[in-house]
């Protein structure tokens, strides 16, 4: 890899749904350390800095050994804030990996292979990765929304990869009783070339990222293309980390399938 890319980890103390989560232990470790040791293994900690406006989590991420930026208390979003920590450093990399500090179950090949795209295909201003569902994962996502969760974005491509619709919905839908129904569910990583990652924060809140709530989707409105790039899980349970319950389940996982770091 280029030694112009760079990770940056955004982790927000004060989160509503659940404060202080970045600091909060799974098996035995922090989640916020958790994700910089995954980050490592993509690149060299040289290369990954956590964006925060907390003492307490730039203390904590100090005491492990992860270069810091701090960040204000303004930041809307993880953008925002991988945004301003690229002007506290003062200098533009070639690609920003936003790795979000929650990701705790994201295998670290997964970040290579977007970079490694990004480096193969220097016309795209913007990557994502995607991973295929199966008949079975399909049937699951549509009986939770009949529960009332939303949870798992997922995105369409056209046959260059280029993404050309990301929804909450399960996409594509299928009319006909199919059994073999398949999506593409997104993982919410992104990486940017520097004057994109700027272009994007410079535009205003779309409508269908209102609607749909998604920030990719302002991108994709404005004309700017995102690379989809199709990844191997290899058996690995990806989720997300939004509540106290979640944390038992990411300890569930790290037992069954093994530890990521």
């Amino acid at each position: 890899m280029t030694e112009k890319s760079i990770i940056v980890i955004p982790a927000r103390f004060a989160s509503s749904r659940f404060p202080g989560k970045p600091l909060k232990l799974i098996s035995g470790k922090m989640m916020i350390q958790r994700v910089w040791e995954i980050a490592c293994q993509a690149l060299t900690a040289e290369q990954v800095y956590i964006a925060t406006d907390s003492i307490e989590i730039q203390q904590a991420a100090e005491s492990f050994g992860a270069k810091v930026v701090m960040t204000s208390v303004d930041c809307r979003n993880g953008s925002e804030r991988v945004w301003e920590a690229l002007q506290v450093l003062g200098f533009q990399p070639e690609i920003i990996v936003n790795f979000q500090g929650d990701a705790v179950l994201t295998p670290p090949w997964i970040i290579k292979d977007l970079l490694l795209a990004m480096e193969n295909q220097p016309e795209f201003g913007c990557a994502t990765p995607k991973v295929r569902i199966d008949n079975q994962a399909y049937e699951e996502f549509q009986k939770m929304r009949l529960a009332g969760s939303s949870s798992g974005t997922f995105v369409v491509s056209d046959a260059k990869d280029r993404a050309l619709y990301f929804s909450n919905a399960i996409i594509p839908y299928f009319r006909k009783n199919n059994p073999h129904k398949y999506a593409d569910r997104h993982l919410g990583i992104y990486a940017y070339r520097f004057d994109t990652l700027k272009k994007y924060l410079s535009l205003t809140e779309s409508s269908l990222e209102a609607i749909e709530q998604l920030e990719q989707l302002r991108m994709l409105e404005n004309g700017i293309e995102i690379l989809t790039v199709a990844v191997d899980l290899k058996g690995r349970t990806m989720a997300s980390v939004d509540s106290p319950e979640d944390l038992l389940t990411a300890e569930r996982l790290i037992a069954s399938e093994g530890d990521l770091i």
